[in-house]
């Protein structure tokens, strides 16, 4: 199991905003994944991969790739907040946030598309995804 935050300090890539920064920070994170992979160990990811270029080049190169894509809208990203992106942004403080100032491509056609709804625990969206993945991809 591999966080983006996490490998975006192991690899120093904190100054990463810009929109060519991203992609090429998530296509880094995209050959560990499959050198991970090409030595027989399952590996899951979990960035915001936001990038058509980066969806495509997954697809081909990745045996077994399954794209989730976890669906929250924007507002309740900004009323959860807990990294003060979004009110950093709002406040001039910040740029190249994504779905603000930075264009980002949502997947097309992702294997599982878990949409957010209130009141949606993190235990009933993993149960989900968890069912998905046995039902479709075992």
């Amino acid at each position: 199991m591999l966080d983006g935050d996490e490998l975006r300090e192991m690899m120093g890539a904190t100054a990463a905003h810009t929109r060519a920064e991203r992609v090429e920070l998530a296509s880094r994170y995209a050959r560990l994944c499959h050198l991970i992979s090409a030595q027989g160990i399952s590996v899951a990811i979990a960035t915001i991969s936001l990038f058509k270029e980066v969806h495509e080049w997954n697809r081909s190169n990745l045996q077994g790739y399954v794209e989730i894509f976890v669906d929250v809208p924007l507002e309740e990203l900004m009323r959860r907040d807990p990294k003060m992106i979004y009110r950093r942004a709002a406040q001039g403080e910040l740029t190249c946030v994504a779905g603000v100032d930075l264009a980002v491509d949502f997947p097309q056609s992702p294997d599982i598309h878990l949409r957010w709804a209130p009141g949606l625990s993190a235990d009933d969206a993993a149960n989900q995804v968890i069912s998905k993945l046995d039902k479709d991809f075992a």
